[in-house]
């Protein structure tokens, strides 16, 4: 992989984070500003892009390869949660925190990050791979998510049935039964969508707004989980997927996909739901920034 090429890519999501705290010093964001564009977009723009990711793609491989990505993804995440259910209590916490440690563990970045880097490392065949594999993500960060953030207490059932969750299914649905729709359709989709990764970037910056650097960078947890997230679950699954049998792209895929950075839905979940907004955005924004040097690190095993 070029390190240009994807320090480039972080440069740009840190900028956008960077407008996103300019934003709230000009007092465009925040508050209520905040916690409305979060409804907007993990109700409108997000959906619109799982779906809109489906649909413009420009081949849909066979059912046996996607069946491959999605065992891929059985592994993938089943690691996620064996790390989830044991580091955070080595970590320790406030409940809060425990949350977002748990959360972070299970989700990380698959396509604000993991896109670009996946279209740059392996080409526009391997995007399509990546869409796939985020499908479970989609389907377990807005149903599993909430739970792990905030606890069973403030979990509801209805949240099974969010506009993620079911834009998720009819995702799968379509890459299964190999539905084209015609070209336009995709395009609305992809064009609401598109709003998606920087109105969440500049939702995290807003959040970050007002935290001292100083005492995020201070904190041993949050660079032990930072090395967890980006090192050593990816280090953990090259070795099990080549065991298993996977091989190739699809292999290549998963094990670059699991050095991402924490998922940025995880501060739009806690705004939604009450956790602790104020972690997320630190670990979102430590993640994130030591990403730039690990990914290409990551890669050298590939």
């Amino acid at each position: 992989m070029n390190f240009l090429d994807t320090f480039r890519t972080m440069l740009v999501i840190l900028f956008t984070l960077g407008a996103g705290c300019l934003g709230n010093h000009l007092g465009y964001l925040g508050g209520e500003v905040d916690s409305r564009l979060s409804k907007l977009a993990l109700n409108i723009t997000m959906p619109a892009m799982i779906i809109g990711a489906v649909l413009t793609g420009d081949e849909l491989p066979e059912a046996s390869v996607i069946l491959s990505v999605l065992g891929v993804g059985i592994v993938f995440y089943g690691l996620e949660f064996l790390f989830a259910l044991a580091v955070p209590r080595l970590l320790g916490g406030t409940p809060g925190q425990m949350g977002i440690w748990r959360y972070t563990l299970v989700f990380n970045n698959l396509a604000f990050v993991g896109y670009p880097v996946v279209l740059s490392l392996f080409g526009q065949e391997a995007l399509f791979y990546a869409v796939i594999l985020a499908i479970p993500f989609n389907l377990l960060n807005y149903t599993i998510g909430p739970l792990l953030l905030v606890g069973a207490k403030r979990f509801q059932w209805k949240q099974l049935l969010s506009p993620c969750v079911l834009a998720a299914v009819l995702g799968l649905a379509l890459a299964f039964t190999r539905i084209r729709t015609p070209a336009l359709v995709g395009e609305m989709f992809a064009m609401v969508g598109d709003m998606s990764i920087p109105l969440c970037l500049m939702l995290v910056g807003s959040l970050l707004t007002g935290l001292s650097v100083r005492d995020v960078l201070a904190s041993p947890r949050m660079w032990i989980l930072t090395a967890i997230r980006l090192l050593a679950l990816p280090a953990a699954l090259y070795p099990l997927l080549l065991a298993l049998g996977f091989q190739g792209v699809v292999m290549q895929v998963g094990v670059i996909q699991m050095a991402m950075p924490a998922a940025m839905n995880g501060a739009l979940l806690c705004m939604e739901y009450g956790g602790d907004t104020e972690c997320m955005a630190q670990v979102t924004f430590v993640t994130t920034l030591a990403a730039m040097v690990t990914i290409p690190c990551v890669s050298l095993l590939l």
